[in-house]
């Protein structure tokens, strides 16, 4: 994620419309966005009227958030630690943020931090893609540059995508930032995502003392299986 530009580059989508979805029809008065980034679906949920605490490590993308004005958010830099013990109604994790964590051990201290984190019978939202899908070779393939504008200047910018690949599990990628004009850099990000299988997160999510109430296949109603490109869980303290 290159905050910057991010919410040019990733509008609303029918997949995030489907996770708020979910969350709009709970019972929900206090809500953590665990990985919220800069806020773009954070926006949505401020207008319902929840009370929120967003947390993201990414100071920067902090930053472009609390320039969105939101009132009923609570913006921090950190992690799961951040988490305030029996709080929360719900903690949502949204645009894949739960592939970030790259090993077993930190993804188990995550799910335990946010178990810990929610009320009685409160919920736990999350999205990821599926390791069987092989989702990145259909991204390494495609070798097209996207384009987009400087916030602040107006300049045209050409974000280019380069792809180092998968190793155990891990897909390495980057994310390079150009000036149009004059090729000169702007930026240049790496990136790292886990993928794990359905059967892994379940397992997962179990010895964390989470209950599956549902795990749905690729932002659809319906049951996800090992065919399905991503899952969308939803589950319970």
């Amino acid at each position: 994620m290159i905050p910057l530009i991010y919410d040019q580059m990733y509008k609303i989508g029918p997949g995030d419309k489907f996770l708020l979805s979910i969350i709009n029809n709970l019972q929900t008065h206090h809500l953590a966005d665990l990985g919220c980034g800069t806020g773009r679906l954070t926006s949505y949920l401020d207008t319902k009227g929840y009370e929120i605490t967003a947390i993201d490590p990414d100071n920067e993308a902090i930053d472009v958030a609390k320039g969105k004005g939101l009132t009923n958010v609570q913006w921090l830099v950190g992690d799961s630690r951040l988490l305030q013990a029996n709080t929360y109604d719900a903690v949502i994790m949204t645009a894949n943020v739960a592939q970030v964590f790259l090993t077993d051990e930190s993804w188990s201290e995550t799910l335990s931090d946010i178990h810990q984190a929610l009320q009685p019978n409160g919920s736990l939202i999350f999205d990821c893609r599926n390791l069987h899908a092989k989702e990145w070779e259909n991204w390494m393939e495609d070798e097209t540059p996207d384009y987009t504008n400087h916030p602040y200047t107006g300049e045209k910018l050409t974000i280019i995508s380069s792809y180092e690949g998968m190793e155990d599990d891990v897909f390495t990628f980057y994310e390079t930032v150009q000036y149009c004009d004059n090729g000169e850099l702007f930026t240049r990000r790496k990136h790292q995502i886990r993928f794990r299988t359905l059967k892994d997160i379940e397992g997962s999510l179990t010895r964390a003392g989470f209950t599956i109430k549902s795990c749905y296949g690729d932002y659809q109603d319906k049951q996800a299986n090992d065919d399905s490109v991503s899952f969308v869980f939803h589950c319970k303290k």
